[in-house]
């Protein structure tokens, strides 16, 4: 039974539980009164090789175990022992403030990085991935020609999803990964190595402290970028307003293709942003279209996804 494009990703990309095809699995047991399919749930989630290697949070994982077997025992499916097996090993283990999340790419390579439990560690909200980061990653699969033999700088990289997808599948000349707190910076080289990207040849692949705010000209010039991206940056005014100052430092160096995505949870941050832009004399296009549904997330909030340029 391949039933890997219905519970791989929702497992592996550790979306809600909501999102998981319960549904499905409920009136296949009703119907079947067979213990087979939650068989085939356990060997492509918790007890796949990848799962094993990087495995995700012990919360999430009882959670997850606590549902299949809810469900078995509502449909009076005989006991599995593997799936009992399988929550005693969860229910000894620790919470920690740390867990790997792994996300499946299109033709069966995946992306595996370690990321905070929490929203917001350390002072930062950079130790986890966000939906404007899924988008752009969907995106820049669906235009790999817009990073194909390229010079790429991310700013504000965070967990690294975006940028190591590209480093796999884009073939960049070069990736420069950037940020500026010292336990994220951290947290992405080991991600950047964990992924193996540091020895794929091309691209060579940097990781660099870049603090918005700070940078300099001929900081940004020696990066030589062609195409310059972020995600989840327009957040907070005064970080909009580094950010601008960076920008416009970049496109004082040269003429880069500059994209940001954004989730515009506060619509007058996100306008006080596109203000700034234009004082600073950068105009912006909304890139319209949709993207393939490569994750599962919550697509409820509005996603923005623009294209910056020198105005006129």
């Amino acid at each position: 039974m391949d039933i890997s494009q219905d519970f791989q990703a929702p497992f592996f990309a550790m979306s809600r539980l909501l999102s998981f095809p319960w549904t499905f699995v409920e009136k296949d047991l009703e119907s079947n009164k067979s213990s087979e399919l939650i068989s085939d749930i356990l060997k492509q989630t918790c007890l796949h090789s990848l799962c094993r290697k990087f495995p995700p949070s012990a919360k999430y994982r009882k959670l997850f175990l606590s549902q299949l077997i809810k469900r078995q025992e509502a449909a009076g499916c005989d006991p599995l022992d593997e799936l009992y097996d399988a929550l005693a090993e969860v229910v000894g283990a620790e919470d920690t403030s740390e867990c790997y999340k792994s996300y499946l790419l299109p033709g069966g390579d995946s992306v595996s990085l370690r990321e905070s439990v929490a929203l917001i560690s350390d002072g930062t909200t950079g130790l986890v991935t966000w939906e404007a980061a899924l988008f752009l990653t969907e995106w820049a699969l669906e235009h790999r020609q817009a990073f194909s033999g390229r010079t790429v700088l991310e700013l504000g990289s965070g967990v690294g999803l975006t940028g190591i997808t590209i480093c796999r599948t884009c073939s960049p000349k070069r990736f420069v990964f950037s940020d500026c707190h010292p336990r994220v910076l951290q947290t992405l080289e080991d991600n950047v190595r964990l992924n193996a990207v540091t020895q794929r040849e091309p691209p060579p692949v940097t990781v660099q402290e870049l603090d918005w705010s700070t940078a300099t000209e001929e900081q940004v010039a020696r990066i030589e970028a062609d195409t310059v991206i972020a995600a989840d940056v327009v957040y907070d005014p005064e970080v909009a307003e580094s950010l601008v100052k960076l920008l416009n430092t970049i496109l004082s160096c040269s003429s880069p293709d500059i994209y940001i995505c954004s989730t515009v949870r506060n619509p007058e941050t996100y306008s006080g942003f596109k203000t700034q832009l234009q004082k600073a004399g950068i105009s912006h296009r909304v890139m319209t279209g949709a993207v393939s549904h490569v994750f599962p997330y919550s697509r409820g909030s509005a996603i923005e996804m623009i294209q910056l340029y020198r105005g006129l």
